[in-house]
């Protein structure tokens, strides 16, 4: 079970909403050093002013920046894959290009980082991954169809990723928040939890060791809703 406290941890998209608000909270937390990175480095701009915050340039759909970046961090311990794309596509009328968008990016980028530091945590004597999924991977959300659809793919690899590093001391958890004050959704006229609360409740339940974790309100009931029976929570999805 990791502690975040011995913790040398990288955390992508970090430049705003719960990535920013992550970085922050490994750091409140104690966490010994953290890989800030986003596609434009000058938007971690604050986060640097802790010593041990190292601001990297990474976009995760650049192979080559993704193998640099694993380079650079050879000391981490804890990957938090936390960048991601919201394309608002419905899959029978939105652009396909905004689907592939949110599936290259929140799926294939979110796999490329993975497959990139699972060498690296297995070097260090293992560790832990967070996957940033969503509530809307349980109940889809038809005006944003694409995303469910990436989002769910990252739940699925989740549970295939931990099956193939059990052996290896990495702990791999899924995240499945539901809605967040972040500029993703901020048009979006419904209950919002902070990104400094839901990066906090991701940080507990690291510890805790809980493999799928629900940091907020609406994910949680949600979550209660889903295991008693799928269908309420995926009509009541998508009635959003």
């Amino acid at each position: 079970m990791l502690h975040v406290n011995t913790a040398t941890a990288l955390v992508t998209g970090a430049n705003r909403g719960i990535g920013r608000a992550l970085v922050e909270a490994l750091l409140a937390r104690g966490a010994r050093k953290v890989y800030a990175t986003a596609r434009r480095i000058e938007t971690l701009a604050g986060l640097t002013n802790d010593a041990r915050v190292v601001a990297l340039p990474l976009d995760i759909t650049d192979a080559d920046q993704v193998a640099a970046a694993a380079a650079a961090a050879g000391d981490v311990t804890l990957l938090v894959n936390n960048g991601g794309s919201l394309e608002f596509a419905d899959l029978l009328g939105g652009e396909l290009s905004a689907i592939h968008a949110d599936l290259m990016t929140n799926y294939f980028g979110t796999l490329a980082v993975t497959r990139a530091f699972v060498p690296v945590l297995r070097r260090n004597g293992g560790g832990a991954i967070v996957n940033m999924s969503s509530l809307v991977a349980l109940g889809a959300v038809p005006g944003m169809g694409g995303y469910g659809v990436s989002k769910a793919a990252v739940a699925s690899m989740t549970q295939a990723v931990r099956a193939q590093v059990a052996g290896a001391g990495i702990a791999v958890h899924g995240v499945f928040p539901g809605a967040v004050d972040t500029d993703m959704i901020r048009a979006f006229e419904i209950p919002k939890s902070s990104p400094a609360d839901v990066a906090h409740a991701i940080l507990v339940g690291v510890e805790a060791g809980d493999e799928d974790i629900f940091p907020d309100p609406m994910s949680r009931d949600g979550y209660q809703v889903w295991r008693d029976d799928p269908k309420t929570l995926e009509r009541r999805m998508a009635s959003i």
